[in-house]
C-alpha cells in the first residue's frame, strides 16, 4: 500500500515533516536502511517543494518476512524543467552515474510527452535494494513502450506489445492516464537496469470493471499464469456489481526482467466514491 503522511495542517512541507517523522520511527523499531535515501535526500526534499507530492511510502507485506519499506521520490519537485537533471544526480549519488544515457535513449525520445514522474528507493540493505525511475509516456503507442523496454536485456517485445493492447483494448495512442515505465535498478548494476515494467491505468481505456476483469483475465492468460489470486482478491473487495463503475481495477503491470518477472494487478478499496461506468459516446 502507498501511504502519504498528513501533517494536522497538511500542506507539502508539513506532510514531508510527518512522513520522515513516521520513517524515522519505522527505522528505530524495524530494518529499515536510511543510507541510501539519506544520500540523496537534500535533492528531493528541498525547503519549498513544488509539484503533486514531496514524499510518499509504501509497505510491502509479504507471508513469513517482515514489512518492507518503499519511498517515491517527486523529479518534479523542484520544477518539472530540472527533473532529468535532479534524476541524474540521483543516479549518480548512488553509484549509477553511467545509467541515464539509456534511460533517455530508450523512454525519453518525446520532447514534451515522455517525461520522469517517480523516483524510489528500496530502504533496506544495499545489496538487495532496489533503485527505480519512473517514465510517463503522455499519447503513447505501444511502439513506444517497446522501444522504452529494449534498454533491458532480453525483454520479450512480443509479450510487452500483446499485453499492452490487450489492456488497452488497441495500439494507441493512449491519451487518458498516461502509460508508464518503470526500469528496476540491482546491486551491481552499471549501464543498464535488471528489469523494467509497464505500469497500464486500465480503468482509463475501459467502459466498466467486468469489461477490466475481462482484461486481466485475457492478460494472464496470455502469460500462463494462474487467475485464482486475483479473483480472490477481487472477490473480497467488490462490494457492486462490475458493471455498475469503473476504477476498482485500475491498474496492471507487466514485470520483465530481474528480479521477478510476472504480472501485478492494482485494486482500489473504493473508499470515497465509485465512478460511473463510461459512455461509449463519452469514451468515444
Amino acid at each position: 500500500m502507498i501511504i502519504e503522511s498528513l501533517a494536522e495542517r497538511p500542506g507539502r512541507q508539513a506532510n514531508v515533516t510527518a512522513a520522515l517523522r513516521v520513517l524515522d520511527g519505522l527505522a528505530e523499531r524495524h530494518q529499515v536502511r536510511l543510507r541510501q535515501l539519506d544520500l540523496v535526500r537534500d535533492l528531493f526534499l528541498p525547503e519549498d517543494p513544488q509539484g503533486a507530492f514531496a514524499f510518499w511510502y509504501s509497505l510491502i507485506v509479504g507471508p513469513g518476512a517482515p514489512p518492507a519499506v518503499k519511498v517515491y521520490l517527486n523529479p518534479d519537485v523542484r520544477g518539472r524543467e530540472s527533473a532529468t537533471a535532479l534524476v541524474g544526480e540521483a543516479l549518480s549519488r548512488l553509484g549509477l552515474s553511467a545509467a541515464l544515457p539509456a534511460v533517455r535513449e530508450h523512454a525519453l525520445r518525446r520532447e514534451g510527452l515522455d517525461r520522469f514522474s517517480f523516483f524510489a528507493l528500496d530502504l533496506m540493505d544495499e545489496n538487495r535494494a532496489r533503485v527505480k525511475t519512473y517514465v510517463a509516456h503522455d499519447d503513447a503507442v505501444v511502439a513506444d513502450v517497446v522501444r522504452a523496454a529494449a534498454a533491458v536485456p532480453e525483454v520479450d517485445p512480443v509479450i510487452l506489445a500483446d499485453v499492452c493492447e490487450l489492456a488497452c483494448g488497441g495500439t494507441g495512442p493512449f491519451s487518458r492516464r498516461p502509460l508508464m515505465s518503470s526500469y528496476t535498478f540491482l546491486s551491481g548494476d552499471t549501464e543498464r537496469p535488471s528489469g523494467y515494467s509497464l505500469y497500464i491505468p486500465v480503468r482509463d481505456y475501459v467502459q466498466d470493471d467486468l469489461e477490466a476483469c475481462e482484461r486481466v483475465l485475457a492478460i494472464m492468460a496470455r502469460c500462463g499464469l494462474d487467475t485464482t489470486p486475483f479473483v480472490m482478491a477481487l472477490a473480497s473487495l467488490v462490494q457492486r456489481p462490475l458493471g455498475d463503475g469503473v476504477g476498482l481495477i485500475a491498474h496492471v503491470s507487466l514485470r520483465l526482467g530481474r528480479p521477478k518477472p510476472g504480472v501485478s494487478v492494482y485494486l482500489s478499496s473504493e473508499a470515497y466514491d465509485v465512478t460511473p461506468p463510461r459512455t461509449k459516446a463519452l469514451s468515444a
